[in-house]
């Protein structure tokens, strides 16, 4: 499978880290009366889809990126690739 990287161009899979769902990015409160219970969900609870899904990808042997893939899980076709970073400063503005 060919991820291509925003900065770097078409790059294999085998030079990268999968790491779940893209939603980890949006790390819930500590301090919230009820951290325990979305800490637990957010540590413990996944989508497995079948279909798009949008998944965090860490680029171990190239430039330590952290990559936001859109994927479908049945065919593996690659639709967007976006920097986990801008991603995370998107939902920062958003709120």
């Amino acid at each position: 499978m060919i991820i291509n990287h925003p900065l770097l161009g078409p790059r294999d899979s085998q030079e990268f880290i999968y790491l779940g769902d893209a939603n980890l990015i949006e790390r819930p409160d500590w301090q919230a009366a009820n951290a325990v219970e979305t800490f637990h969900d957010y540590l413990y609870l996944r989508d497995n889809p079948a279909g798009e899904h949008r998944e965090l990808w860490y680029h171990e042997q190239g430039d330590r990126s952290w990559l936001v893939v859109t994927r479908n899980t049945v065919t593996h076709e690659i639709s967007k690739v976006e920097l986990a970073r801008d991603v995370a400063r998107s939902k920062g503005r958003s709120k």
